[in-house]
């Protein structure tokens, strides 16, 4: 029964750890506010076929975001969603045009200065400019995310400069991410990609997801201010780390 609902292209203990790795992806996610996606889309690297990776992907992260947005709805700035969507309706729309001749070594490199200069630099306040600045991040989030599947450090790291609290980012976060990737989703359904035989398993990926959401926002409730403060420092320097060390056999063959 499990078998028939997998696709032929993997196995069913491959399926079993992809499952497992969406509920631990959605509570990193659901607890510091972002990470999980970035964790999820490494594991499926490893057991799936590259050309399904990313818009699998991000259908199961649509529903994880979905899911924690829902769950954490009364914490969400209108105003963020909206501008953000704007910026993405646009990014998918160019299908990553940006990017296209940007080798993605360096594209890694920048992605991961970026995030390291908001976390641990002297970042303005953005107070009064969060619509143009929530605009662009959804723009460049989504091109990006159109190759590389998981890019909410660069959403994140925006909203990090909106003196935003622990509840409000992770709220915010998934209601940005959710527009992504119902963005991304849609370009790659416009591009062609059958999804129909990755359902099953993708269905089994959001709702283990779901539940890990559940788990996260437990211990969210939880968490001391500066605990979170210091966790999510951690996970994006941690994200900046993995950019560079994957960008680095790029830089050295160029």
């Amino acid at each position: 029964m499990f078998s028939d609902l997998l696709p032929a292209a993997i196995s069913p203990l491959s399926a079993l750890v992809l499952i497992l790795s969406s509920f631990a992806a959605s509570a990193l996610t659901a607890a510091v506010g972002l990470g999980g996606g970035v964790a999820l889309i490494a594991v499926m690297a490893n057991l799936m076929p590259p050309l399904a990776l990313v818009p699998v992907h991000g259908l199961v992260q649509l529903g994880s975001n979905g899911g924690r947005a829902i769950v954490q709805r009364r914490y969400i700035d209108p105003a963020i969603a909206a501008w953000f969507a704007g910026g993405a309706i646009v990014g998918a729309a160019l299908g990553g045009y940006l990017a296209v001749s940007i080798p993605a070594a360096w594209l890694r490199i920048g992605i991961a200065g970026f995030v390291l200069w908001t976390v641990w630099g002297r970042v303005p306040k953005l107070g009064h400019a969060r619509k143009q600045a929530m605009g662009i991040a959804g723009f460049i989030g989504t091109s990006l995310s159109m190759f590389f599947g998981a890019t909410g450090p660069i959403g994140g790291s925006v909203l990090s400069t909106l003196g935003l609290t622990r509840h409000q980012f992770v709220a915010n976060q998934a209601v940005t991410s959710l527009t992504m990737h119902v963005c991304k989703v849609a370009a790659f359904g416009f591009l062609g990609f059958a999804f129909g035989p990755w359902i099953g398993l993708i269905v089994l990926m959001i709702t283990s997801g779901f539940l890990g959401t559940l788990a996260g926002t437990r211990m969210l409730g939880r968490m001391q201010e500066e605990t979170f403060r210091k966790g999510f420092k951690l996970v994006m320097t941690l994200l900046a780390a993995n950019l560079i060390w994957q960008a680095l056999p790029g830089l050295s063959g160029s």
